[in-house]
């Protein structure tokens, strides 16, 4: 299983398929998504992150760096 660290939270979440799946066998949905955002910028977020991110405006690396850090692992 691979994991990525998530650009908000930092976070290690999953990411479904791929060699690391090739031998455990594991199946799954991968556990956030790469966005690219208004400024152009590309960010990898858990859903726990997307979630938190304004629905009204256009999302900025600002709005990314303003997330709370978790870090847990």
């Amino acid at each position: 299983m691979s994991k990525q660290r998530c650009d908000g939270c930092d976070r290690r979440v999953r990411l479904g398929g791929g060699i690391g799946d090739l031998w455990s066998f594991e199946t799954g949905s991968t556990d956030g998504l790469t966005l690219e955002l208004a400024d152009g910028s590309k960010h990898f977020l858990c859903y726990d992150c997307i979630d938190a991110l304004p629905d009204d405006e256009a999302v900025t690396r600002a709005h990314i760096e303003a997330l709370p850090a978790d870090g847990d692992e």
